[in-house]
């Protein structure tokens, strides 16, 4: 199954805060802050949600088509994808705005305070999905993940119009939309992603129960943090994917990126949404372990080592055959 992923293309500028936000807020002084944190780590890395869940899927061999708008800075961005497997060439680069940045701060406590400038990311209104699907041919999925909103309403209805299968991952953007663009989103949607915090948004922005979500998608998948996942579909009973341990966590930007290219994977091979999940999540705690969304490498033995603990020898013989040609 090809997978085309629309979003945001950006890179980020990672810093850690060694204290606690919260030791700095005053309680009665919330609606008047003016902080300051004193990092003590930059790193400047590649990232955007549909670059990095491209990058992952390119990672496993899927060949994923990635579409967004970058700056004209773009090129070697552009380079690296290509040589980790992903279609570049829908990408469209605008030649008066800088590639999206998107700056995050986060403390000893794995809490993190983020600024994103979409810069490019407004010509991606600008691209023609129906022109993409032409180019590369009959797609089994395109991802709808954060973007310029008025790209993410024309590449849903493209979808709609040409009955291609979608995925809706409005996340970010929640906060920006109005109830009748977050409904349309949403609607038909074979798949939908959020994390806790953004499935309530959700139901708040759209004015719906979690039961009438359900009735307009497919199936609805949240993420929960260290908590792990959950999968719903609409008369069925609530499935949980506990999360994988992982001491010591590096960083936690793009875990949820990385989470998605693998239920995807799991899915584009034919797995059951569980066992998708259950792969999303060893993908998820691989990027736990590195500086950046885009710095992890995956390979065969660790990640079936990974999986086995929490999951079971059942889940790995399902999915061995797909990533046996992982490097050892």
């Amino acid at each position: 199954m090809r997978i085309a992923v629309t979003g945001s293309i950006a890179t980020d500028h990672l810093m850690t805060f060694p204290g606690r936000f919260t030791d700095q807020l005053l309680a009665d002084r919330l609606d008047r802050v003016s902080l300051s944190f004193l990092a003590d780590r930059l790193e400047i890395r590649r990232g955007g949600v549909a670059a990095n869940v491209c990058f992952g899927l390119g990672l496993l061999g899927l060949r994923p088509v990635l579409v967004g708008a970058a700056g004209g800075d773009f090129e070697p961005y552009r380079l690296w994808l290509k040589r980790h497997g992903v279609d570049t060439d829908s990408v469209r680069i605008s030649d008066e705005l800088h590639t999206a940045r998107f700056v995050g701060t986060t403390d000893r406590a794995q809490n993190q305070i983020a600024t994103f400038y979409p810069g490019a990311m407004a010509a991606a209104r600008e691209i023609d999905l129906a022109a993409v699907i032409r180019r590369v041919g009959r797609l089994g999925l395109v991802m709808i993940s954060p973007d310029d909103p008025e790209a993410m309403i024309r590449h849903t209805r493209v979808c709609v119009r040409l009955r291609v299968p979608f995925a809706a991952d409005p996340s970010q953007q929640l906060a920006r939309l109005a109830k009748a663009e977050v409904l349309e989103l949403v609607n038909g949607a074979r798949w939908l992603f959020t994390n806790e915090y953004e499935a309530a948004l959700l139901r708040e922005r759209s004015g719906l129960t979690e039961s009438e979500v359900l009735g307009r998608v497919g199936c609805w998948v949240t993420t929960h943090g260290a908590d792990g996942s959950r999968i719903l579909r609409h008369g069925h009973k609530p499935v949980h994917v506990p999360a994988i341990e992982v001491p010591g966590v590096v960083d936690p930007t793009g875990v949820g990126d990385g989470f998605r290219a693998g239920f995807l994977a799991g899915m584009a091979w034919g797995l059951p949404e569980e066992r998708a999940a259950q792969f999303g999540s060893a993908i998820a705690a691989t990027v736990l372990d590195y500086v950046g969304s885009q710095e992890y490498r995956l390979y065969r033995e660790p990640l079936i080592d990974r999986i086995r603990r929490p999951y079971g020898m059942e889940c790995v013989a399902q999915l061995v055959p797909h990533i046996r040609e992982l490097a050892a």
